[in-house]
């Protein structure tokens, strides 16, 4: 069988993966496109350990340390997702930013409420003639 058999099944799933990852919103599908693309990475190797006829098949050994490493990232990133839909009650990878790297002007308006110690739904000018009247 030619290299390039398998060289493009293994193209075909890792733009699958790649699409799953990038446009699904769903932490579940999310995980599953990551696991297309290690599948995909596995076929190559596997492909061309065939096509090398390597005598020691380091291929194969990758690919069981690979497949090794994709379950336990499986295991880790479905504990995370349940913990993600117990606490919040949805699995929507937008909807989570608790662990977002957040700008000061990025940040909702309670957040600013407490940073300023003003109510948020003020405006500046208000806020201004405030703090001029107040001295």
């Amino acid at each position: 069988m030619p290299l390039l058999f398998p060289l493009v099944v293994a193209a075909l799933l890792f733009a699958i993966g790649v699409y799953g990852v990038l446009a699904r919103r769903n932490a579940v599908l999310v995980l599953m496109g990551v696991e297309l693309m290690l599948n995909a990475v596995n076929l190559n190797l596997v492909a061309f350990d065939a096509w090398h006829r390597d005598a020691l098949h380091s291929g194969q050994v990758l690919t069981l340390f690979t497949i090794t490493i994709a379950a336990a990232e499986i295991g880790l990133g479905l504990a995370i997702v349940l913990l993600l839909f117990r606490s919040r009650r949805q699995i929507d990878v937008d909807a989570v930013r608790d662990l977002a790297d957040r700008d000061a002007a990025d940040r909702e308006p309670a957040d600013r409420e407490l940073a300023d110690g003003e109510p948020a739904d003020r405006e500046p000018a208000e806020r201004a003639g405030a703090a001029e009247a107040g001295r």
